[in-house]
């Protein structure tokens, strides 16, 4: 199976700034894609970002949140199952719970959560005005 290890997650102010990480291990090599969502208190799942390698790669930002963040892999370490979120200009509407996940299903990599058939425990973000 796949394990996902979320962290970076804290309390900033409007404006401000966080890097999410996501650690992958086990079975790596099946994950076809990875996707970032975030879930505040009374509100749906909302996938926010998505990315896969296949001849290079791939990235997708939600409307909500493109020019704001940006989702890659660890470019120090290639072989690292590392990958990144950094969040910029957040603004309370950014708060909630983050969730790291991966989709072993080839196939198109989405925004919809139930595609995904692995995830982490996520990680709180919290951003005051």
């Amino acid at each position: 199976q796949v394990r996902l290890v979320e962290s970076g997650g804290g309390s900033v102010q409007t404006g401000g700034s966080l890097t999410l990480s996501c650690e992958a291990s086990g079975k790596t090599l099946l994950i076809y894609c990875m996707g970032w969502f975030r879930q505040a208190p009374g509100k749906e799942r909302e996938g926010v970002a998505t990315i896969y390698f296949n001849e290079g790669v791939t990235t997708r930002l939600a409307d909500s949140v493109r020019g704001r963040f940006t989702f890659f892999k660890d470019q120090k370490d290639p072989g690292s199952n590392r990958l990144y979120l950094q969040m910029n200009n957040l603004t309370p509407e950014d708060t909630g719970r983050y969730y790291c996940a991966a989709d072993t299903s080839p196939g198109s990599c989405t925004l919809w959560g139930p595609d995904y058939q692995h995830w982490g425990q996520g990680t709180q973000v919290t951003v005051s005005s």
